[in-house]
This record gives C-alpha cells, sequence and structure tokens, in this order.
C-alpha cells in the first residue's frame, strides 16, 4: 500500500530527496528570481527540461518565499519511488 505524505518540514524533505539519489533544482533559464521553477534532479531521471542544480539553501528559500508544501509517496517496491509534487500550502 502507498502512503502518499505532504509536509513542509525541511529536514524531512531533504531526507526523503537524499534517500532516492535526488537533488536541488531548478529549470535552467526559468527568468527571473520571481519566476523560479523548482524541481528535484533524480540520478537516472529523464527529464525533457534544462534542470540546473541549485543549493538546498537557495531551493528552500524559493519553496518557502511561495509557500509551497511537498506532497510525496512512500512506495512499495514495483512503484516509482520518486513521485512528488510541490503543491500551495
Amino acid at each position: 500500500m502507498t502512503d502518499t505524505r505532504t509536509t513542509t518540514d525541511h529536514t524531512e524533505i531533504r531526507r526523503w530527496v537524499d534517500r532516492h539519489d535526488g537533488a536541488p533544482a531548478r529549470v535552467g533559464n526559468a527568468g527571473s528570481p520571481e519566476t523560479v521553477v523548482l524541481r528535484l534532479d533524480f540520478a537516472g531521471g529523464a527529464s525533457e527540461e534544462a534542470l540546473e542544480r541549485i543549493s538546498w539553501d537557495d531551493w528552500f528559500s524559493a519553496f518557502d518565499r511561495f509557500a509551497l508544501a511537498f506532497r510525496y509517496r512512500d512506495a512499495d517496491a514495483g512503484e516509482d519511488g520518486t513521485f512528488f509534487e510541490l503543491v500551495p500550502r
């Protein structure tokens, strides 16, 4: 059974991303700081967008500035373990 959770806790988010070999990123050439598009870059993941890795400090600064929450799935074996979405708080 898959459990979906939503959090704003930076430590919980970072631990989940680290467990899945991910890193904080944003869409490259997204424009001004007001139009930052946050993403996570996972090892071996395919992306249509040019991602630029950024520091956790920068990622969480934008995460908080745009009042986002992190919804993720604790996947069972055989399921996509890297499912997440950023949603409004």
